[in-house]
């Protein structure tokens, strides 16, 4: 088939997406609204109040049957064997190299897992696994039958609790309960990749249209924004979360992407050789960096020091919450001293940059 052939995926919210004359583009294979106003206006709204983000691109991959814990502990970096129905977990899926093939959420069933994963990797991701099932367990590639809404912000609990009708502040962070939104049956999770606390409230894909019209709705008087891409990405990277593909890939392990907290060494999983070798010992790290002119840092640029490449950026923007520019690069351990001064090669011109401790921002976390 010619790339010609090939058109985006849709969420359920495309038409409305339109609606709010969103700037919609093509990520993952998923035609998803880049911005609906402005990004800095969508992402200070997150960071002030609200704003309401469609997250149906995601992939969800369920797993059930007598295997599926041994399934998934074989599968994920992280050990869920403690993990209660009704809380989720972040890790990785690693290749037999110790690469990451992918980050995502495990959430604990009462009769299985629900892995959350990315857009652009969702039917790699089922592939992978389901070619490491037997017989006593049963995996789904469910991605495109459901819908997922996320709201984020200070404000983000009591908006969704109004339309929920229970106390969600007793729901604690990366907890998640079954109840209703606007009387649709529906999944709410207190867990979300800006950095400030809400939900992201999974449903079918018919009710989604319903779901995200009464949020907005809701969330009127307390300046909810419907947010798009751009947002996210500058809100993810303030918090410090890596982004797949940027950040992290196949040729990257867990300990060079700053992310051994998601690695429990003392299981057996897949890639877990590999990583015991170079555990404590990664030959880069992800390191803060805060730009010291109106330089815009951007993926793939050079880091170097007195003249010499040492690294690059994975991810790199404006910061619209702290006013300078910043970027998280892999660079050598012995350069990623907190105050360390570097440089990143801007089309040609080195811009002056200080190593800053991640991440660039931190809300207080919800009891």
């Amino acid at each position: 088939m010619s790339s010609a052939a090939v058109t985006a995926e849709r969420t359920p919210l495309y038409q409305e997406h339109l609606a709010l004359h969103a700037q919609m583009t093509n990520f993952g294979g998923w035609s998803m609204p880049l911005q609906y106003t402005s990004i800095r206006d969508e992402h200070q709204a997150v960071r002030t109040a609200a704003g309401i983000f469609d997250l149906s691109h995601m992939g969800e991959i369920r797993v059930r049957g007598n295997g599926a814990l041994a399934l998934v502990q074989q599968m994920v970096a992280r050990d869920i064997a403690r993990l209660k129905p009704g809380r989720a977990q972040y890790t990785v899926l690693c290749n037999e190299g110790g690469g990451i093939i992918d980050d995502l959420l495990v959430y604990a069933e009462d009769d299985g897992y629900l892995l959350v994963v990315n857009a652009g990797n969702q039917d790699r991701d089922f592939e992978w696994i389901q070619a490491h099932t037997g017989g006593d367990s049963e995996v789904s590639n469910i991605g495109r039958e459901t819908a997922l809404i996320g709201v984020q912000g200070p404000r983000a609990v009591q908006i969704v609790e109004r339309l929920a009708g229970v106390d969600l502040k007793a729901v604690r962070y990366y907890a998640f309960i079954d109840g209703t939104v606007a009387g649709v049956q529906a999944r709410l999770s207190r867990t979300g990749y800006t950095g400030e606390d809400g939900f992201e409230i999974f449903s079918g894909p018919a009710d989604a249209v319903k779901v995200w019209k009464a949020l907005l709705d809701a969330g009127l008087e307390d300046g909810l924004k419907p947010a798009g891409l751009g947002a996210r990405d500058t809100l993810r990277l303030e918090a410090g979360m890596r982004l797949y593909g940027n950040d992290m890939d196949e040729n990257t392990n867990p300990y060079q992407a700053g992310l051994d907290w998601t690695v429990s060494l003392d299981k057996e999983f897949i890639g877990v050789k590999a990583l015991r070798r170079v555990a404590g010992n990664p030959d880069r790290v992800i390191a803060g960096l805060k730009m010291l002119d109106r330089s815009i840092p951007r993926h793939g640029y050079p880091v170097v020091e007195e003249g010499r490449q040492i690294g690059s950026v994975g991810s790199g923007n404006v910061s619209f919450t702290l006013g300078y520019n910043i970027a998280m690069a892999a660079i050598p351990p012995d350069h990623a001293a907190v105050g360390k001064r570097l440089g990143v090669d801007v089309r040609g011109t080195v811009a002056p940059a200080e190593v800053v401790p991640l991440p660039f921002y931190k809300r207080a976390q919800p009891k």
